[in-house]
C-alpha cells in the first residue's frame, strides 16, 4: 500500500499542477519549495517530506487524500483557514498582501486582501495590455492613481480602473483594508 501510494504520488502532484495551468516555478513560488525539488518530485526521483508535501498540497489546493482519491470532488466545501493563505513578500511600503483567489485563476482573474498599515502603499507597474483593477475599500481611505487620474475612496466604495498603466494604492491618514480583483485581458 505504501509504495502503491509513492508510485502515484509523483504523476497525481504533475497532474494537479498542470490541471491548473501552472509551471513549475508558479508551484515553487506559491510553496516555498524549489523549482528543482518540485521537479524532482514530479519525475519520482526524490520523496518530499511531509511539510514540503503540505506546502505543494496548500500551494495546489489538493489535499493529500485528493491527490490519491479519483472519487467525485463535486461534494465539498474548500477550505484554506486564515493560516493557509499565501502571502505576497516584499511587494508595497507598508502593505500586507494575502492571495485570496485560486492558484488556477493566476494571470486571469485573481483576489486579493489588502491591509496598509500607517502611510503604506502598493505602487505598482503596468500589468497586461487591457488589464483592470476593481478596489473595494473595506477600512480606512486610500488614494487611488491610474496614470493620471487619482481619487480619493473610503470604507464601502469601490474604484474601478486602468492596470496596464502605472498605478497605485495608498492609505491616507491611518491604516486601511481593501479587496482587489485584477482582471487581465
Amino acid at each position: 500500500m505504501e509504495s502503491e501510494i509513492l508510485n502515484l504520488l509523483p504523476a497525481r502532484l504533475k497532474e494537479a499542477r498542470r490541471s491548473q495551468g501552472l509551471s513549475l516555478d508558479a508551484v515553487a513560488k506559491l510553496s516555498g519549495v524549489s523549482r528543482s525539488m518540485v521537479s524532482q518530485i514530479e519525475r519520482g526521483e526524490s520523496s518530499p517530506t511531509i511539510a514540503t508535501l503540505w506546502n505543494l498540497t496548500r500551494a495546489l489546493q489538493v489535499d493529500f487524500a485528493g491527490l490519491l482519491d479519483d472519487s467525485n470532488q463535486a461534494d465539498r466545501v474548500e477550505v484554506l483557514r486564515a493560516d493557509q493563505i499565501p502571502e505576497i513578500e516584499n511587494r508595497g511600503e507598508g502593505c500586507r498582501i494575502r492571495i485570496l483567489s485560486p492558484p488556477e485563476d493566476a494571470g486571469k482573474h485573481e483576489l486579493y486582501d489588502l491591509r496598509f498599515s500607517t502611510g503604506g502603499k502598493l505602487d505598482s507597474k503596468p500589468h497586461t495590455r487591457g488589464a483592470r483593477e476593481h478596489l473595494t475599500v473595506v477600512e480606512g481611505q486610500v488614494k487611488v492613481t491610474s496614470g493620471s487620474a487619482s481619487e480619493l475612496l473610503r470604507a464601502g466604495d469601490n474604484a474601478r480602473y486602468a492596470a496596464d498603466v502605472p498605478h497605485c494604492i495608498e492609505a491616507i491618514d491611518g491604516s486601511a483594508r481593501a479587496f482587489l480583483v485584477v482582471q487581465n485581458a
